[in-house]
C-alpha cells in the first residue's frame, strides 16, 4: 500500500499505528492526520530514535499496512 492510500484511509489506519507504536497517543494520531514526516517526527520523539531509524519503521508500516 502506497502513503497516498494510508493518508486517504486515516481513520481506520490509525487503530494499526497505535498498536505498533504505543506511545503515540489519540491526540498525536490526530494531528498527525495521515502526514508521512508527521508520523516519523513523532516516532521519532516518542521513541527517542534516529530519524533514519523512524523513516526505516515507518516505511515498514507502509509496507505492511492492512488497510
Amino acid at each position: 500500500m502506497n502513503w497516498d492510500q494510508i493518508q486517504g484511509k486515516w481513520k481506520q489506519v490509525k487503530g494499526q499505528a497505535q498498536q505498533k507504536w504505543g506511545k503515540l497517543t489519540e491526540d498525536d494520531l490526530d494531528v498527525i492526520d495521515g502526514k508521512r514526516e508527521e508520523l516519523v517526527g513523532k516516532v521519532q520523539e516518542q521513541y527517542g530514535i534516529a530519524k533514519e531509524e523512524a523513516e526505516k519503521q515507518v516505511s515498514e508500516f507502509e509496507s505492511s499496512c492492512s488497510c
